[in-house]
């Protein structure tokens, strides 16, 4: 029915009559949450979008192989799903995704923008919830509460695919950085003081290493998320679903989204708590305090150019400064930084909203779901930034840091065995208050003779382990 002007269809709920556009795909659900959380200005994410069609696909495809929807209404809605799954109709999803209702008002909006064009297909008018229903044949056998943090669950596992491939991408960049590197010895620093020296591609490949940890750790994550509720219905006990419907969903949700999904064993606790999405948030927050810690090395080693550690170079970017001419800042560090802020927010926003949950079920997945894909395509963004704009274009300034080495107190350590703790803390306090190198002092006070000198303080052999000070002297 529409009005008299055309250019609306009247649709009606609970709460009374509402104007649709005539020419909507969303009805009276998404209208009501369109005006009630004008929150963000943003849309849903479309991983969130794609996920939740795919949910629906799978649930009428169960639901007409246990003969509660047939099989012509069944293809509709699976051409319906798979229209949105490839992108289709996405600017039909008008709700904000920061809203209450625990998620309603997305899961309803996808039972009227998949009833609709479901509709369409079928020759009907846009409205005519006769021919598909948004409740009774999109959403049969379903809840919000199994459906929606199903979605979101799919949704995350993608993101993470995506975030954890530009994290192997950078894993192959430090490695090729750390072989480089390999010949480039420089200081070791502990508590920003000089320590031992230790080889550039030392430093990039313990980089490396910690990166390989994030990828280990998202595949854990990936594996958290792909176990599902769906089946749950309202509160796990699977009220107004059929037995058999509720055995072969999953699968069926499996085989429409090519994941490894599996049920959760307890429905109820799979609709109740939440902990995953803490566990894996922390996850994603613990690599991004890694990539801004590495951020950190890199603009300490590269501060200058003249009167910082000038150790490395990064690439230049852009102008630094309005005011000071030719100065180029560290931007790309900068914003990694920045983006591991932000996630450090995030996480604890999504542990807030897990433990906010009350009986049987968390109402606050929506804002759950906007920071957990916030996280993960601003990492996924920093990192493609990271790998691009600074790691791959890094140089070394071999002859600043051989030099630093070669006048730094730092090596005095590799004495300790020839000469004793407490003669090597004597040496190293004279040499830093008089200025005058370690070498000079060791020889004219003839603590050890230049030979075996130079044998312990070949820089390379001091960043190597496992070698004795007898086998050296030997070398």
């Amino acid at each position: 029915m529409t009005n008299s002007n055309e250019t609306y269809r009247i649709e009606r709920d609970t709460v009374g009559t509402c104007n649709v556009p005539k020419d909507a795909y969303y009805g009276v659900h998404s209208m009501r949450a369109y005006e009630n959380f004008q929150i963000t200005g943003r849309k849903m994410d479309p991983e969130i979008i794609k996920s939740i069609a795919e949910i629906k696909k799978a649930c009428v495809i169960t639901n007409n192989e246990v003969g509660l929807i047939d099989e012509k209404v069944k293809n509709a809605m699976v051409q319906a799903c798979d229209d949105v799954i490839n992108g289709e109709y996405h600017d039909q999803f008008i709700v904000d995704p920061i809203q209450g209702g625990a998620g309603t008002s997305h899961n309803m909006a996808s039972n009227e923008v998949i009833a609709n064009r479901a509709i369409e297909i079928l020759g009907g008018e846009l409205g005519d919830y006769s021919l598909v229903h948004p409740n009774d044949h999109v959403n049969y056998g379903q809840s919000t509460n199994d459906v929606f943090p199903t979605s979101g669950k799919i949704a995350t596992i993608r993101l993470l695919q995506e975030a954890k491939q530009r994290l192997i991408n950078l894993s192959e960049a430090l490695d090729k950085k750390a072989t480089e590197f390999d010949d480039c010895i420089k200081m070791g620093r502990t508590q920003m003081q000089d320590a031992i020296p230790i080889r550039l591609g030392q430093e990039f490949n313990a980089y490396n290493s910690v990166v390989k940890r994030d990828i280990a750790r998202f595949d854990k994550a990936i594996e958290t998320m792909s176990v599902v509720n769906l089946g749950a219905t309202a509160i796990g006990t699977g009220l107004n679903a059929d037995e058999d419907y509720v055995k072969k969903v999953v699968p069926n949700l499996a085989k429409v989204t090519g994941l490894d999904l599996t049920q959760t064993p307890d429905l109820i606790d799979g609709t109740q708590n939440l902990d995953g999405f803490v566990y894996v948030s922390s996850i994603i927050k613990t690599c991004a305090v890694s990539l801004s810690k590495m951020s950190n090395d890199l603009r300490l080693m590269s501060s200058g150019p003249r009167c910082g550690f000038k150790e490395i170079d990064l690439p230049s970017r852009q102008n630094g400064s309005s005011i000071m001419p030719g100065k180029v800042n560290p931007v790309i560090p900068e914003v990694v930084s920045q983006v591991a802020f932000n996630i450090i927010g995030n996480d604890v926003t999504i542990t807030m909203a897990a433990e906010g949950g009350q009986l049987e079920l968390n109402a606050f997945e929506p804002v759950i779901f906007y920071n957990m894909f916030e996280s993960l395509r601003t990492l996924a963004g920093a990192i493609d930034t990271f790998i691009e704009h600074c790691i791959n274009g890094i140089t070394a300034n071999k002859e600043r840091m051989e030099d630093m080495v070669n006048n730094s107190v730092g090596i005095i350590t590799a004495l300790v065995p020839h000469i004793g703790y407490t003669e090597a803390a004597k040496v190293a306090k004279e040499a830093i208050s008089t200025g005058n190198s370690l070498r000079e002092l060791l020889l004219e006070k003839k603590i050890i003779d230049e030979a075996t000198l130079d044998k312990i303080l070949e820089p390379f052999g001091m960043t190597t382990p496992g070698i004795s000070a007898e086998e050296l002297l030997k070398a």
